[in-house]
């Protein structure tokens, strides 16, 4: 088993709060995480998808005061919305009685519905926390596992899947199932072959600039329903939406977000991109190892990092701009190329900005400067120097 990062922080979390969100998108290993914390301390499991154990909390507070000295595992909470009201009554009541911490662990696959109804109900009661799928730190420190990660994506089923065939069948299937099963159980009913559609003309834009009218016409429906679409995605952890670095007011800035399918293996998957080989000569290849390596820097990076990116009409460019919370910013340029070189719309973009680092990510190890005071680092390299940073 590969341990997951977050492990440790839901521990601290519970320590310090009555309830613990950790929300992600299905299959991404929510459930195994939270029975690895749970494992030396006395808990109950509930998993609200099965009708036996939705049956269990027919009264839910009489449920919950004869287990006041077990941590409750709440999975798949969204599909009982309603429990979000009794929890807060149970969590003020503890509180009372002086049982103030490490009451419910929740596990939710990331709605609208979900962070709309622990929002209103459990505000100052609950902490949240996001898993993602394993990240270039928490798979075995070489150039080959990081390759393997960036073709198959981070989702455990597919990294650790016996061949490429393996992982690209385990993909299809999760594309499949989310599409069929998940969200219109989640969120608006939208046609599948519509819903699909839709993610793959993202993936074939992936880290392009969002341009509403343009999908609208491909899709046959108005910009206003795509707009609500890329919020779905957005709302289920599929989607990244990375907005632009908008404070320099002297220049014309580009002021539409860039939109990343998060996982890697899934962008492949949803292009057909079944192996390293056939990746390496397709198109997409360099703007999904952007995505991959922008999705492994923020999962490393503190919950209160704002992440940007920059781009002017001029043509000064930074593919991410990381603002940490003690405000220093680094900007980030990624790269493929095995020998990577700094173009001129980099260097006006940290004249512009003033970083206090610059660095160029690219596909190699090694870490070397640049010149202007930019350095050319792996993405291990500087994922681990953000997690110094903290």
């Amino acid at each position: 088993m590969i341990k997951r990062r977050l492990e440790n922080e839901i521990e601290s979390l519970l320590m310090r709060h009555p309830a613990v969100a950790l929300l992600g998108p299905r299959q991404v290993g929510k459930t195994t995480l939270a029975l690895a914390v749970v494992a030396t301390r006395t808990s109950t499991y509930l998993d609200l998808e099965t009708p036996s154990d939705r049956a269990k909390l027919a009264e839910p507070e009489s449920y919950f005061a004869a287990h006041a000295d077990e941590l409750l595992i709440l999975d798949e909470i969204q599909r009982v919305p309603e429990l979000f009201s009794v929890l807060r009554g149970v969590i003020d009541r503890d509180r009372r009685e002086g049982r103030g911490t490490g009451r419910f662990l929740i596990l939710g696959s990331a709605s609208r519905d979900l962070l709309r109804q622990s929002s209103e109900s459990l505000a100052g009661r609950i902490a949240y926390t996001e898993l993602g799928g394993f990240d270039a730190l928490e798979v075995t420190d070489t150039r080959e596992e990081r390759e393997r990660l960036f073709v198959r994506g981070g989702f455990p089923g597919s990294f650790l899947a016996d061949s490429d065939a393996a992982s690209f069948e385990w993909r299809q299937s999760f594309i499949r199932t989310y599409l069929e099963r998940d969200m219109p159980l989640l969120g608006p009913r939208i046609p599948t072959e519509t819903l699909r559609r839709f993610w793959t003309m993202l993936a074939h834009a992936q880290g392009g600039l969002w341009n509403s009218s343009k999908i609208a016409a491909s899709i046959g429906v108005s910009g206003q329903t795509t707009a609500r679409y890329l919020d779905f995605f957005v709302d289920m952890l599929l989607v990244r939406c990375l907005a632009p670095w908008v404070s320099n007011a002297g220049k014309r800035l580009v002021r539409s977000p860039k939109v990343y399918v998060r996982d890697s293996g899934v962008v492949h998957a949803l292009l057909g991109i079944a192996d390293r080989e056939a990746l390496l000569g397709h198109p997409v290849v360099g703007a999904s190892w952007e995505g991959f390596v922008i999705e492994t820097l923020l999962s490393v990076a503190p919950s209160s990092t704002e992440a940007y990116f920059y781009r002017t009409a001029a043509g000064a460019e930074a593919d991410l701009v990381l603002v940490l919370p003690d405000k220093r910013t680094w900007v980030v340029e990624i790269k493929r190329a095995d020998a990577p070189k700094v173009g001129r719309g980099f260097h006006v973009a940290c004249a512009d900005i003033n970083p206090e680092r610059a660095f160029v990510v690219y596909s190699g190890e090694e870490s070397f400067p640049l010149g202007g005071n930019i350095e050319a680092v792996g993405v291990s390299t500087l994922a681990q120097r953000i997690v110094d940073a903290k």
